[in-house]
């Protein structure tokens, strides 16, 4: 039976499988707009997007936008043009369900609170508004939070690839503080003891993205060490892959 330092590190390299030997990275186009890459596509997709040269060009091994897509509002309105015939095709599975179509949800454990970075807003002040609306976590005390440093990996499933960077920060609550639901993003919040939080780290009851960030706290406060985690140095690296 795998050990939790073994679990862990299968967990690690899962969500960071992109850059194992046997991926598709080799094959893969980069996606770049105005000059910086963004992300991957598979020749299959890019064959796809192929079909619209009014939206995308390729030059060299990457796709890019067409010019006179220069500006946020132009790429929205034709990317979203694009989507909606892929839509109507049923070309790509991760469409089904998009939009105005009914998705089955389902709840996994997850850090508090976690949120997409919004349009047009810094990465402070979208912590800041998530705490006051998933957790209903007062203004005043989320300001308190400091930022701690990031975590990134790449990995591909069925749905695609991957890259993602999330922005981290711990914020300190007063023992007597108890977070309340907001949006009804969240079902529950739970109190654990922090070997409890280990062991559910591993399971499947845990985003693995977000197991990621909880393992760097782990880290970042001695609660897992070198002298005792055989596995230190390959936690650490796979928590801060380059994109």
């Amino acid at each position: 039976m795998a050990s939790w330092s073994e679990k862990m590190l299968q967990l690690l390299r899962r969500m960071n499988n992109f850059h194992l030997p046997g991926s598709s990275l080799e094959s893969c186009l980069r996606f770049e707009v105005a000059g910086e890459q963004v992300g991957w596509l598979y020749p299959k997709v890019a064959s796809i997007l192929g079909r619209f040269p009014a939206v995308f060009r390729p030059y060299g091994s990457t796709i890019t936008f067409s010019s006179g897509l220069d500006t946020f509002e132009s790429r929205s309105v034709a990317v979203d043009e694009v989507l909606q015939e892929l839509r109507r095709e049923a070309t790509f599975t991760c469409l089904i369900g998009w939009r105005d179509e009914v998705r089955h949800l389902w709840y996994m454990l997850d850090n508090c609170p976690s949120s997409s970075l919004l349009l047009d807003c810094s990465v402070r002040h979208t912590m800041v508004k998530e705490c006051e609306e998933e957790a209903c976590i007062p203004q005043g005390l989320a300001e308190q939070a400091r930022p701690v440093g990031t975590v990134s990996y790449t990995y591909e499933d069925d749905e695609g690839i991957f890259p993602e960077c999330q922005f981290v920060f711990d914020l300190e609550l007063p023992l007597n503080f108890q977070p309340h639901i907001g949006d009804g993003e969240v079902q529950a919040f739970y109190y654990y003891p922090i070997e409890k939080v280990k062991d559910l780290l591993v399971s499947e009851e845990f985003k693995p993205n977000c197991a990621m960030v909880v393992l760097d706290f782990l880290i970042r406060h001695a609660i897992i060490e070198p002298d005792s985690e055989p596995y230190y140095h390959e936690f650490v690296a796979g928590l801060h892959r380059s994109l």
